[in-house]
């Protein structure tokens, strides 16, 4: 027996069930579903009548694995957030007091400085346990991140998408996970479209409408490829040139957003060609190189 469900969250359970029961299960995109409705009703003969008419838009379902793996991403980035929250505590406990040190705050002398710092009984206790949560979870926090530099380097495709500047194993596991496959996609547009990275467009004769960005697809990927571009643009003097080039003709924001997309479709073509990063720039464009004046001769 074949069943068709609508993607959904909070499923798995279900997604088991049928497979020990032997059952074969289709997942379909629900926004493709609501398409092919052509009036506003909504039956389970409807859904059904596209299965028999092979007119069920299907969708990539990862494995048990890699679901699981998805599980330790998530863990450790939630924590880091958890982590950010109590830090941004302490520093408002500083800042009350009239010391504002910044990253200083978090080092071994900005520490002891902290805890000699007179305050309030409610204040101090607040002081103690902010103190106390953030060293339970630093080690927890190390740990994750082991555990997925030790995934990273278990597969060859995120070990080259790591030459990448800016791109560490945190980026390339999850860019990995939720890809899944580069043979999904026929061009490296689409990857700017599944990871929602691409403005909504609203057009209409002859007029091009563009608003913001979809915000499609897995949102942790999405944080990660903004935060990596960044990441390139300290570190890469082309990046950097790229991202001010983009912030002075438009603003801080879509620049890295722009950025951000032009990493995502770089590190499918390194995955989907076997590159690493001096392959993918010796391949790339000559325009702007010296001796170039055209571009590609």
């Amino acid at each position: 027996m074949r069943v068709g469900m609508e993607a959904t969250g909070h499923s798995r359970w279900f997604e088991r069930l049928l497979a020990e029961l032997g059952f074969e299960l289709w997942i379909g995109d629900p926004a493709v579903i609501k398409t092919k409705r052509v009036r506003k009703q909504k039956t389970d003969r409807e859904d059904a009548r596209l299965m028999l008419e092979n007119n069920f838009p299907r969708i990539w379902v990862p494995s048990p694995e890699n679901r699981d793996l998805r599980q330790l991403l998530w863990h450790r980035h939630r924590l880091v957030q958890m982590r950010t929250r109590i830090m941004n505590q302490l520093q408002a406990v500083a800042m009350n007091e009239g010391y504002r040190w910044k990253k200083k705050l978090f080092s071994t002398q900005g520490r002891a400085l902290l805890e000699k710092l007179s305050l309030a009984p409610w204040a101090s206790r607040r002081r103690k346990e902010l103190l106390e949560l953030m060293d339970q979870l630093d080690p927890k926090i190390a740990e994750l991140t082991a555990a997925v530099e030790r995934e990273a380097h278990k597969r060859p495709e995120v070990v080259r998408l790591m030459t990448h500047p800016g791109v560490g194993p945190i980026t390339g596991v999850a860019y990995v996970l939720v890809i899944g496959t580069p043979d999904r996609f026929p061009c490296g547009k689409k990857i700017g479209s599944y990871t929602g990275l691409i403005p909504c467009e609203d057009s209409s004769a002859g007029r091009q409408r563009l608003g913001h960005i979809s915000k499609q697809g897995n949102t942790l990927l999405r944080f990660l490829l903004v935060e990596a571009a960044q990441a390139a643009a300290r570190c890469n003097p082309d990046w950097r040139r790229r991202y001010m080039h983009l912030m002075m003709r438009r603003e801080k924001r879509i620049a890295k957003v722009a950025m951000a997309r032009k990493l995502a479709v770089r590190l499918y073509w390194m995955w989907r060609n076997n590159w690493q990063y001096s392959q993918l720039v010796a391949f790339g464009s000559n325009a702007g190189k010296l001796g170039t004046v055209h571009g590609v001769k």
